[in-house]
Order: structure tokens, then sequence, then C-alpha cells
């Protein structure tokens, strides 16, 4: 018992002092661990939101069709390749072409030989009528197998320039530069003409674009447009390097009434043959540009009742409840307008467990 007493006063001291400390945790509580970014000031792209989804379509595509028809004695070309105006494509048999030509040409000379005796006739049936020497009748009759002859003339010429056209059909060749498609007809086919399609060519550098944009946006792309060119940017899945660049080319005349929605082309030059005809892409259109804008991550931002608010990091290490009003949001960083200034600290991650006043800790650092 003497014992016990004796110890008394120290375990009430211990009791004491572990109620302090635990008094001391509660005043001081640990920091909350949180994701911080700083604002910055730069310049950033209005652009139209959400992005367009378009297609992308050839400048030119021309279906190629033979003109005469016959055999296919040759293919000059390989499927996929790429040609230029004037390169031989396909050859067709040009022996029929060129017998027909040929007979052509053996009926203007017979007929020419022809129409200069007929020329000397009636020369000389002109000067006997003058003369009185020969009847009204003879003379009408010799000026009739000159006007007839001079005009089976006319109609040989054309029958020989038909008869060179169609040798030259012979030989198709492309209108157009572009890449060939796939090959319907192949050496030793008999093919018609007109209505057998022999290739397909797509031009491809440049290429078009097309996509379509709420109506609401037509009245600043139209400001826009009167005074400088809009860019384009196009991006796709699985993209490698740079997004293709371009330039919006094409406005169309109405607004489609159905949909609220207008027309657009943005052209690429398409030099690195990245875009391809029918293939879909989101196009980029920047409006504008905010200059020295006040930016933080788009994480930052957060959405409550009364709109977008940030969590901001004051200088004791506490945040700080701030309301926001944000503008356009580009490649993850999101313009605000007011209610904070550049140099501040924001929370970027671990907004769900903050409240004002609260105590953080930046886990990045």
């Amino acid at each position: 018992m003497k014992f016990f007493l004796k110890l008394l006063p120290g375990l009430l001291g211990l009791a004491l002092a572990g109620c302090d400390g635990k008094k001391s945790a509660s005043a001081n509580p640990l920091s909350v661990p949180v994701l911080t970014a700083k604002a910055v000031g730069k310049n950033m792209p209005v652009l139209i939101a959400p992005p367009p989804v378009g297609h992308v379509m050839p400048v030119s595509s021309v279906t190629i069709r033979p003109q005469i028809g016959g055999v296919i004695s040759k293919v000059n070309f390989q499927e996929g390749q790429t040609v230029k105006p004037g390169d031989l494509l396909f050859s067709i048999d040009a022996r029929p072409a060129q017998a027909a030509l040929a007979a052509a040409k053996a009926n203007l000379d017979r007929d020419a030989a022809q129409l200069q005796n007929a020329k000397i006739q009636f020369d000389r049936d002109e000067k006997l009528f003058t003369q009185k020497l020969i009847s009204q009748d003879i003379f009408d009759t010799s000026k009739a197998a000159f006007d007839a002859l001079t005009g089976t003339l006319a109609g040989d010429r054309a029958a020989v320039t038909n008869a060179e056209l169609n040798l030259q059909y012979t030989e198709i060749r492309s209108p157009i530069d572009g890449r060939t498609g796939g090959l319907q007809f192949h050496a030793g086919n008999v093919v018609k003409a007109p209505d057998d399609v022999l290739l397909t060519i797509n031009q491809i550098q440049p290429i078009y674009a097309a996509f379509a944009i709420a109506e609401r946006f037509l009245p600043q792309i139209q400001k826009q447009m009167r005074g400088r060119t809009l860019a384009a940017t196009a991006s796709f899945e699985n993209l490698e390097g740079d997004a293709p660049t371009g330039e919006l080319t094409f406005v169309d005349n109405a607004v489609d009434e159905n949909t609220g929605t207008i027309q657009l082309k943005a052209t690429f030059p398409n030099t690195d043959e990245k875009l391809w005809p029918g293939q879909f892409v989101q196009i980029l259109i920047q409006l504008d540009e905010l200059t020295n804008a006040v930016t933080v991550p788009s994480q930052a931002v957060q959405n409550g009742q009364n709109g977008a608010f940030i969590f901001v990091v004051k200088a004791d290490q506490t945040v700080e409840f701030r309301p926001v009003k944000t503008s356009v949001t580009f490649k993850g960083d999101t313009a605000i307008l007011s209610g904070l200034n550049v140099g501040e600290t924001v929370v970027t991650d671990g907004q769900l467990r903050l409240a004002p006043g609260v105590a953080v800790e930046d886990k990045g650092k």
C-alpha cells in the first residue's frame, strides 16, 4: 500500500501528460496531400468547341472510262501509283483505229481529186455560159457537181479528224495529278465505251476535309474571314508527329434547316500524305486568340451549384475557395477570365478532401 501511494503522483503526471499530448494533436491536424500548379500567363487560341468531326475527300476525283471500245493491249502503271497529267495508263489495240484512219484519208484523197476535176469543168462552163455558148441547164449541172464535191470533201476531212481522235483514244492518259486506285480491267480484256469504268484517280495533294458546324459560329467565321485566313488543324487516332495544318477555304451558301448546321471545307497541302480520302478527322478551327490569358491545368477547375471554382493555396499552406469565370480550354489548360491572378498556386488533384481553411501539402514535391 505504501508502495502504491509513492507511485501515485508519477502515474497522475503521466496521465496528465497524455491528455496534453492528445489536445496538442487535435489542435494541429495532419495536412491533406494534394497536387498543385501555378497559374501562368500565355496566349490561348479561341477554337470552335466541341471540335467538329469531318471526313477527308479528294480535291478532284476522276473516273477513267474508254472513249472507244477494244482490247486492252497493255496496262502501263501499278495500282496505287502516283501519276501526273499525260502519264500513259492504258493502251487499247490501235490496229482497227489505224485502219479506219487510213480509209478516211483514202476517201479524202479520192474526193479531193474529183473536186479538182469538177472545179476545172465548172470554170470552163462558167466562161462558156458567160459567152452564151452553153445553156443554163448545163451550167447549173456543172455548178451543182462542184458544190456537192466541195461538201463531200468537207465531210471527208471531218472523218479524218474523227479517225485521228479515235486513234488517240487508244492511249488513255491521266488527266490530273493523283493516286491510282484498284484496276477493274486488265490486259486482254475487251472494254466497251463509255460504260466500263477502268480506274479512279484521286488527287490527294492538296486535299479537303469537309465538316459541319453549328450556325451560331457562322457570324464570327464570316467576320474573321474578311480580314485574314482562318487556320485549320486535323487530328485523328494514332496520329504520329505534328498534326496536319491547312486553312478554311469554303463556307456553304446555306444553313441546313433540318440540323441547324452549315458545311465547311478546309484545304490541307498534305505533302506528307497523312490525310487519306474517306478518313474521319477532328478539325480545330481557330477563331481568335486570347493574349496573356491567366491559365491553369483544366483539372484544377471544379464545377459546383453556383458555377466553376478553384481551390487556391495561400501562403500559410491552407486553401481558399475561389469562384472563377472560365473561358477557352486548349491542350489541357483552361483560361480564367476572372477570380485568379498569374503566379497563384492552385490545387489540381485531391479536391474532394478539401474545404476552406484546410491545410494542404503538395505530394508532388
